[in-house]
């Protein structure tokens, strides 16, 4: 969904570096996998074709962050009318 996002913090010797990897466009998300002491987070379609993708040696990362677009739950929307039985 658009507008998700991943935030990875990772060990750079005497520092640390924050990288973000986010759905940029409508239908795109963001996924993450673990593979091989490989941390892979890949900016995906709708159809499943990957756009880009960041690795990151798993023992250098310190945080991963993961914070998707809040959907909307049904109970939250506003009636669009008053209903006249309340």
């Amino acid at each position: 969904m658009k507008g998700d996002r991943v935030e990875i913090v990772v060990d750079a010797g005497d520092t640390t570096r924050t990288y973000e990897v986010v759905a940029s466009r409508a239908g795109r998300r963001v996924e993450t996998a673990v593979r091989r002491g490989v941390v892979e987070v890949s900016e995906v379609t709708r159809s499943g074709s990957v756009v880009r993708t960041a690795r990151f040696m798993a023992n250098r990362v310190l945080a991963l962050v993961e914070q998707p677009v809040p959907g909307e739950a049904p109970g939250d929307r506003l009636p669009l009318r008053e209903d006249p039985q309340d």
